[in-house]
């Protein structure tokens, strides 16, 4: 059956073909396959050094089986210490991965309206704007930012994208470009992730909003890093409009001549969207002023904590000789 017939309030998207058929064979057979016959692999695993615009997944993607319960995490937390064995299960091995899963489950079992900004006392109250204009862009990958909207693309095709991808569109959507709720970008993965779950979702948007959890909001992703989709096999493949722009204007495509752009049959404005944002650098300077002033304002609202020193209490931030 159709996915998107039978839940077409739901999925909202153009679906491309099944990548990862769910199933407890299908869970089996990948933790096979994707962890135990690759040893040396997992030993090796770093997860920040895996790319987001590889053209198959430079991960397990066992996250929607787990969902799922198409298999255990006991299991797949066994096989992995098996071949890690006394490897320290840091944070960005793949037993990190796993513990991390753990701590947002315990953080949104004991969180008071989790899922939200007001109410929930571990979340920094920012006055985001709401334009549902920018988070429509943002969601159906009309950007006119390349990468931006390849993630994107690829979310809404194929259900799944690199975790480091879901960084970028993330800070993208709230304190990077377009100062937008962390809650709508939580309600669209929601809608489009096959490995959508609650406590890992509203855990990751409140990081990468600088909400909670991580508050160094003066470091911010770069829609158009060069670093990334070198080749722009990755845009090419996800953002159809610019399949015969040359490499040099792929990232930025805004500023390809018009003669370049109509011998790449596209046309920016037309074909392809402009930048919803001509100036990142500037907008997301001004954006750190605003973190900066809400992250001010939330201070002021706490209350001062009690500080022990020399057997005495102290409100104060320095002991009073």
């Amino acid at each position: 059956a159709n996915i998107a017939e039978a839940f077409p309030n739901r999925f909202t998207g153009q679906l491309g073909e099944s990548k990862f058929p769910g199933g407890e064979q299908e869970a089996l057979e990948r933790l096979k396959t994707k962890v135990k016959d690759r040893k040396k692999w997992v030993k090796r695993f770093h997860k920040p050094s895996t790319s987001p615009v590889a053209l198959e997944p430079a991960t397990t993607v066992l996250s929607p089986y787990l969902t799922h319960g198409c298999i255990s995490v006991r299991e797949v937390w066994h096989a992995v210490q098996e071949i890690e064995q006394d490897r320290f299960p840091c944070q960005t091995s793949l037993c990190g991965q796993l513990l991390w899963r753990e701590l947002w489950y315990i953080m949104g079992r004991n969180t008071p309206n989790y899922g939200k900004m007001k109410g929930n006392p571990i979340c920094k109250q920012i006055p985001w704007d709401n334009d549902k204009a920018l988070v429509k862009a943002w969601k159906t990958g009309q950007t006119g930012y390349p990468l931006i909207d390849a993630f994107m693309t690829q979310l809404r095709q194929e259900g799944w994208i690199h975790h480091l991808a879901r960084h970028r569109v993330a800070c993208f959507l709230t304190r990077g470009d377009l100062w937008q709720s962390w809650e709508q970008g939580a309600a669209a993965f929601d809608e489009m992730l096959i490995d959508a779950d609650w406590s890992l979702n509203n855990s990751n948007w409140m990081w990468l909003s600088c909400s909670a959890f991580y508050s160094q909001y003066f470091k911010c992703f770069s829609p158009v890093s060069k670093e990334l989709d070198k080749d722009g096999y990755y845009i090419r493949k996800y953002v159809k409009p610019l399949a015969k722009m040359p490499k040099r204007y792929l990232l930025e495509p805004w500023k390809a001549p018009l003669n370049v752009q109509v011998a790449a049959n596209c046309i920016i404005g037309k074909d392809y969207p402009e930048p919803i944002v001509y100036d990142h650098k500037t907008t997301s300077r001004e954006n750190m002023a605003r973190m900066k002033q809400a992250f001010a304002e939330q201070k002021k609202l706490a209350p001062k904590k009690r500080k022990f020193t020399e057997g005495k209490f102290f409100t104060s931030s320095k002991a009073k000789k």
